[in-house]
Order: C-alpha cells, then structure tokens, then sequence
C-alpha cells in the first residue's frame, strides 16, 4: 500500500511538472520505476499505458484553457506515433546508453540557448506566429517517439526546447501542444510493447495510481502555465533542460564524475537557474509597470486631443 500512495503522489508531481514545462512525466515516473527493480521494457510500459490517460486529461486541460495549436499536434504526433511504435517493438531491449550522452550534449546546448535568451531577451518576438513547417516537425516527432519509447520519457524534453527555440510559438502553446500530442505517442508505445512484451510483466495497479494522480495534476498545470509569464517560464523550463541533461551527462560512462562533482555541479547549476528566474521576474515586473505607465500616458494623450478638437469645433 505504501508503495502504491508513493507511486501515485510521483504521477501526480511529474504531472504537475510536465503540464506546467512541457516534460519530465515519463522520465520521472520510469526513474522510480527502475530504481524500484522493473526492468527497462516493463518500466515504460506501465509508464506509457498510464500516459495513455495522463495525457489524454493534460490534452482536455490545456485545449479549455487555449494553450494547443492543433496544427502542431497533428504535424507532430503522427509521426511521434509512428516512431514511439518502432522504438516500442523493435527497441524496447537495445541499451540506449551509449545514445543518451549524444542526445544530452544536444539537449544540454538547446536548454543553455533557451535559458539565456529567454532570461536575457524574453519571449523571442522576431518568428512569433510564423508557421511551424511540416519538414521540421515531422522528422523531430520521429525522434521524440522513438527516444520516449526507448527511454522510458523523452518526448517533452525533445520535442519542447527544439519547438521552444524557433520563437514561432508562445511557450504556453508549445507546451500545450506537446502535451496533447503525446497522447497519440503513448497509445503507439503501449501497443508496441503489448506487441514486444505482452501484458504478463506489467503492474496495472501501478498503471492505475500513476494515472489517478496525473489526472488530479492535469487540469492544475494547464491553469499554471497559462498565467506563468512566458520569460518566467522559458527560464524555468531552459533550467530544468540544462540539469537534467548535466545529470546524465555526469553519470554516463563519457565522464563517470563522483558523487562529490556531480553534487557540486547541481548546486552550481541551481543557483544559476535560481538568479535567472529572479532576474525574469524582475524584469517582468518592470516591463509591466512600464506599460502600465505607457497606458496612461496614452489614455491622457488621447483626452487631451479630443478635448482640442472640441474646443476648436
């Protein structure tokens, strides 16, 4: 029983965390799934047929609250689908070891871009509401699907900080597009492992308590990212991408650090991301009360004008 109140308060945080950022359900969930002795394939197996319900309710959430562009979900979750199917049947049993520093090192470099040009610039304005082209989203849901069924989570911290860093999207949409759009990933990756593995090594009252509490999480997370300024949040999620990819990259067989560097390194890290955040919201505010003042001038500008053009008639 105890097992199954920690595993339903971890679906629950990891769904709070991946409605509101975009990421980190799976890779959450699977991570206290192994640490527990489930073996790779089952792990994201339960991890999958619980996102199947997750993310249908994320999916609901985030359209009621108009953070989904539907365009993008179908330009990437079909292929997604696609991929997190082949991963799941064909890949489930290949180590990725050797893959992950690869996919961090590129991670790492998007999730240091976004942190600083988001923290240093906010939301990028220049392609905003430009169209998000089906040669980019196509090939990137592929590689989403596949790593996420391979690895047990991986569509978010993929698909999020690439579509995050072309500036086309306001952050709440990409989030919320990524977040619907995994639902068609999970149906695809639970049927690939069904396919690979069967159902016999599969725990569905874990199933049951990881979906209980991301769907308790769903609606909360939808209503946070939409009021979540979008400098506070691409520095939130810049910094989430920067020390989940430093931890991998850490303890990959690349670098092997000891338990010393690695936990000087996430302090480091921490307090960087902490200063970012603080400086966006600064910085937030300040942009606020500058419109804020620019209104009424504004408003007092446009007074006097009609008042003239009353005393002259």
């Amino acid at each position: 029983m105890r097992a199954l109140i920690l595993l339903g308060l971890v679906g629950l945080a990891a769904q709070l965390v991946d409605g509101s950022l975009g990421m980190a359900y799976g890779v959450t969930s699977t991570t206290l799934l192994l640490a527990i002795g489930t073996n790779a394939a089952a792990a994201s197996a339960t991890v999958h047929l619980a996102e199947i319900g997750t993310t249908l309710a994320s999916g609901i959430s985030h359209w009621r609250f108009g953070n989904v562009d539907w365009k993008v979900v179908a330009k990437i979750g079909i292929p997604g689908a696609v991929g997190a199917f082949a991963g799941a049947t064909f890949l489930s049993s290949l180590s990725t070891e050797i893959a992950a520093p690869v996919m961090s090192l590129i991670l790492l470099s998007l999730g240091v871009y976004i942190l600083i040009r988001f923290t240093a610039f906010g939301l990028p304005r220049g392609n905003l509401g430009k169209p998000l082209r089906r040669r980019f989203l196509a090939p990137l849901g592929l590689l989403a699907g596949f790593v996420d069924a391979t690895g047990g989570g991986g569509w978010g911290p993929v698909g999020t900080p690439a579509i995050l860093a072309s500036g086309r999207l306001a952050p709440r949409k990409v989030i919320g597009s990524i977040d619907a759009s995994e639902f068609l990933v999970a149906i695809a990756a639970s049927v690939g492992f069904f396919v690979g593995i069967g159902s016999e090594n599969i725990n569905f009252a874990w199933v049951a308590v990881l979906l209980l509490g991301g769907v308790i999480a769903a609606p909360i997370a939808a209503w946070l990212v939409r009021h979540i300024p979008p400098r506070i949040l691409g520095s939130a999620v810049g910094g989430v991408i920067v020390l989940t990819n430093v931890r991998t990259l850490l303890r990959s067989d690349w670098i092997d650090a000891s338990g010393g560097v690695q936990t000087v390194a996430y302090l480091v890290i921490a307090a960087i991301w902490a200063a970012a955040i603080a400086y966006s919201v600064r910085e937030y505010r300040r942009d606020k009360a500058n419109e804020s003042v620019e209104a009424v001038e504004s408003e007092l500008r446009r007074r006097t004008t009609a008042e003239e053009e009353t005393a002259s008639a």
